[in-house]
């Protein structure tokens, strides 16, 4: 069982897709992409700073771009029996899985991080990773602090949501038991009631989507089932905006589907770590530069493809 995940928002870095349009084809498809969507794909990916590819409506279609461009120099779909990503990278996921089409995933995401980016704007919110400590005690903290806990990632790392202020008063009090209180690169509270207004816009464009029915398993990160219709899917997509990341329960879900291996689209790292540390002894490969590609197709080939 090889599943493939794709990684949300924080994974970029500035340049990292600078390799990627190197390989045959990519450039031409990342251009396409760009005119359909009305944003420069490429700049972003090669030129752009840490700080204008922090930005929402930025960061959102540049990692389903660079997630999409990845997925398709590993060849053969067949050798995967499950796919999931992180947030924003559902929507990768999605197009992986036959669910929407590649124009149409960029379409989509694009208008999801403009609308997310326009609720950020309401008023300084924003992230941080809470490293350690016992998941109970650490949500019953935030919540005493008025911080939602948005991504419930396993491997003892939580993060939280909330104001400004809220995430101040994380780092100067810290959940008992955990170890670090990590700031994230992100421009908001995403996964929280202040995302709410993000729900009716992405309802909105979801009446142009025509989805199909997942190809291979999509485990979702609401609840870590797997989705069976392309229509549960999209209003998976829809609502998972303002409600929180369960990425726990996904990898709980590969466990029970027998995960043997896992590959991390670009721009990869994150979620191989949480795996490593989360499902102990599965191979798992991180797509960072297409020097990675090598081993992503030696852990493909020892599956059967």
């Amino acid at each position: 069982m090889l599943v493939l995940v794709a990684p949300g928002q924080g994974a970029q870095t500035p340049g990292f897709l600078t390799p990627w349009l190197e390989l045959p084809g990519a450039a031409d498809r990342v251009a396409a992409w760009s005119d359909a969507i009305g944003l420069d794909l490429a700049h972003y990916g090669t030129k752009a700073d840490a700080d204008e590819i922090r930005d929402t409506a930025v960061a959102q279609p540049l990692l389903v771009a660079a997630g999409l461009l990845s997925a398709a120099e590993l060849g053969a779909r067949s050798a995967f029996g499950a796919v999931a990503g992180h947030s924003v990278g559902e929507i990768t996921a999605a197009a992986y899985a036959g669910v929407l089409s590649d124009t149409d995933a960029l379409a989509f995401v694009r208008t999801r991080g403009l609308a997310m980016a326009e609720a950020a704007a309401v008023a300084p919110t924003g992230m941080a990773a809470v490293l350690g400590g016992d998941r109970d005690t650490v949500v019953a903290h935030l919540e005493k602090l008025g911080l939602t806990p948005a991504n419930i990632n396993g491997a003892g790392q939580i993060v939280a949501a909330g104001t400004e202020a809220q995430i101040e008063a994380l780092a100067a009090e810290k959940p008992e038991g955990s170890t670090r209180v990590v700031p994230l690169k992100v421009a908001g509270a995403f996964h929280t009631h202040h995302m709410a207004p993000a729900v009716a816009t992405l309802e909105e464009a979801a009446k142009a989507l025509t989805p199909a029915d997942p190809e291979l398993a999509y485990v979702s990160n609401k609840d870590g089932l797997t989705v069976a219709t392309g229509a549960d899917v999209v209003a998976r997509l829809v609502g998972q905006v303002a409600n929180p990341v369960r990425w726990d329960l996904c990898m709980d879900a590969f466990a029970e589907l027998g995960v043997t291996g896992i590959i991390e689209l670009c721009p990869g790292g994150t979620l191989t770590g949480l795996a490593k540390r989360a499902l102990k002894g599965v191979p798992a490969v991180a797509l960072k530069t297409p020097d990675d590609l090598a081993k992503a197709a030696e852990l493909v080939a020892g599956h059967g493809a």
